[in-house]
């Protein structure tokens, strides 16, 4: 499909999206390009699973940017590692001479109950989603703070809010999260702004096998208050969230910064931050009899555990 010119937004600036060989990173490399925006198109070509390589992947994403008309290279780099990630921001100085924005979408997934799932699980899933959404921010970061402007978007999950199966996906997901809003901080001092999505669309991470392999685990428990998969998000194309990455990128949402949004086929939205629902608060702090005393009528009154065998 060829890239329709936009209104170049992005006209002049260079981008590195990670994982953007396929779904969601490779829609947005598209629509970048499309905005007037140089790309990295970074993508090892792994599996699902985060196993294997396939050098082709990147370089045909970055082939079908070029044939569109536009500017892009690939890059084949692993952000798992601090050289990968170091790798992939120098792809973009030494072909473009700058760096403007960083879109942080390379992942994996291995679905399996907490007491199914080994090391290796944990740490592959650590690894590429929050070590690698650490390694290019490292390194992306001098070069943003030197010139006093940057963005950055990071790809997290509402399966960081709670998902069955998914204890290793969702904990990597939403440590993203929490790596976005201290960025913000550390960053939104020198022009820099870092926001975060939680995506809905079909993908290899979340398409009906995946699914499918979710249920089958709910369903090996018996009865169980683990709802059925949501199966909603399969009908949404990555391009509808492509386009609210982008425009993150863009000077219409310049005041942005450190806010994590919702976005797939019809919606968009944008998260509260947390804060307590209720407090209490006694002075001399609590022990445990005032905590049975008090607590238990005034502060989890109505909570009940809704997880528990139907």
């Amino acid at each position: 499909m060829a890239t329709q010119p936009g209104k170049q937004r992005l006209k002049g600036k260079v981008a590195v999206v990670t994982g953007a060989g396929r779904g969601i990173g490779r829609a947005e490399a598209m629509l970048l390009a499309a905005e007037g925006a140089k790309v990295v198109v970074n993508d090892l070509g792994t599996d699902m699973l985060g196993k294997g390589a396939d050098q082709s992947v990147a370089g045909q994403v970055a082939a079908e940017i070029r044939a569109a008309g536009g500017e892009a290279v690939p890059n084949i780099d692993s952000v798992t590692t601090m050289e990968g990630g170091e790798r992939i921001i120098k792809t973009a100085i030494d072909a473009f001479g700058r760096l403007d924005i960083l879109i942080n979408n390379a992942g994996a997934v291995r679905p399996k109950i907490i007491f199914h799932m080994t090391e290796d699980d944990w740490d592959s899933m650590m690894s590429v989603h929050l070590k690698g959404h650490f390694t290019t921010i490292r390194f992306a970061s001098p070069v943003f703070r030197e010139q006093k402007s940057g963005v950055i978007v990071n790809t997290a999950s509402e399966s960081g809010l709670g998902h069955f199966g998914q204890a290793s996906y969702s904990a990597a997901k939403e440590g993203i999260v929490g790596l976005t809003r201290t960025i913000a901080r550390d960053l939104g001092r020198y022009g820099v702004r870092c926001n975060a999505i939680r995506p809905r669309a079909a993908t290899r991470l979340f398409d009906e096998s995946v699914a499918d392999a979710i249920e089958r685990m709910r369903t090996t428990l018996g009865p169980t208050a683990a709802p059925a998969i949501d199966r909603s998000g399969l009908q949404n194309k990555p391009e509808h969230v492509a386009a609210l990455v982008v425009w993150l990128c863009t000077d219409a949402a310049a005041n942005v910064n450190g806010r994590t949004f919702v976005v797939g086929g019809d919606l968009v939205g944008i998260y509260a931050e947390p804060e307590p629902v209720r407090s209490l608060y006694r002075e001399g702090g609590w022990d445990l009899d005032t905590l049975d005393r008090i607590a238990s009528r005034d502060l989890i009154a109505g909570v009940t555990n809704e997880f528990l065998p139907r």
